[in-house]
């Protein structure tokens, strides 16, 4: 780890973070505290995902449905109008949008075929996105004269890695830039999680074997085709066992690479000195006895 100890961390004339762990637990909520207090400067994994890796993608889905319409169709081809998405910080929805989900296409779903097309997209573009850390952390300082650095990822940095492997080259790398901190769920928030996701259901992105394995259960289980499947449904039944898959993922990150925080911690936060006194602290019980 770049910071040893709490000593460490608190004396750094530069400070640098990676947080990792599911989406609503707190990692945009401290990014933007963070960026909003002028010293930090804030890599999200998923807006660079999405303007720098896919953002053509993005774009030419856009256009292909858009060229079914006749109307549309005759502006596009004399290039009287342009398609782009407008990925921000705070709307990332064209990046989930083109992931899609697996399922009839009348229920809006796409063939599995396609969908681990853009599955296996997506997990390039993210390993390239956080290789380029170490980049913006130098981008940051020489450009803008940011003296910290906080690196928002998405929840499925663990899909890619062997937090195992002390010579995983996307964790050697992370670690060698950034000090990683998982932000931990207890039971209640993976409970809350689960009912927003019910009610408002979202695609994700997962490893080849894992989606390969939920997909028959699924299939098996409501003794029904590809062709019938309810997009919605599909992810609905495998955002839980994602939670449960990633759990173990995130714990030896933590363990191997980095330390943890808890979400109850996170949401706590509410300014850079609290926010240099949680990973302190964090640092301190890490090189406590267990």
């Amino acid at each position: 780890m770049i910071y040893n100890t709490a000593a460490d961390w608190t004396a750094a004339a530069q400070k640098r973070v990676l947080l990792f762990g599911m989406s609503g637990l707190g990692k945009t909520h401290l990014s933007q505290l963070l960026r909003d207090s002028g010293a930090w400067f804030h890599y999200s994994i998923d807006y660079r995902i999405g303007t720098r890796y896919m953002g053509e993608r993005i774009a030419d889905n856009a256009k292909r449905e858009a060229m079914k319409v006749p109307f549309l169709r005759e502006l596009l081809m004399t290039d009287s109008i342009y398609i782009g998405s407008n990925i921000t910080f705070h709307n990332l929805s064209p990046v989930s949008t083109y992931l899609g989900k697996p399922g009839s296409p009348e229920k809006g779903g796409m063939e599995m075929t396609e969908y681990t097309r853009r599955q296996a997209q997506f997990r390039e573009a993210e390993e390239r996105a956080l290789m380029d850390t170490g980049y913006f952390i130098e981008r940051a300082e020489a450009l803008y004269g940011y003296p910290h650095f906080i690196c928002d990822t998405g929840g499925s940095i663990c899909e890619w890695v062997d937090p195992e492997d002390m010579a995983d080259p996307l964790l050697s790398e992370l670690s060698r830039q950034c000090l990683m901190v998982w932000i931990e769920g207890s039971e209640a928030h993976t409970a809350e999680l689960i009912r927003r996701f019910d009610k408002a259901p979202k695609p994700m992105s997962y490893r080849p074997d894992f989606l390969a394995r939920v997909w028959a259960e699924y299939l098996s289980e409501n003794n029904i085709s590809e062709a019938d499947v309810d997009p919605d449904a599909f992810i609905r039944f495998t955002y839980s066992k994602a939670l449960a898959h990633r759990q173990p993922l995130y714990e030896a990150m933590a363990r191997n690479w980095g330390v943890s925080i808890t979400a109850d911690e996170a949401k706590a936060v509410n300014s850079e000195e609290a926010f240099n006194q949680l990973i302190a602290r964090a640092l301190e019980r890490k090189h406590q006895p267990t």
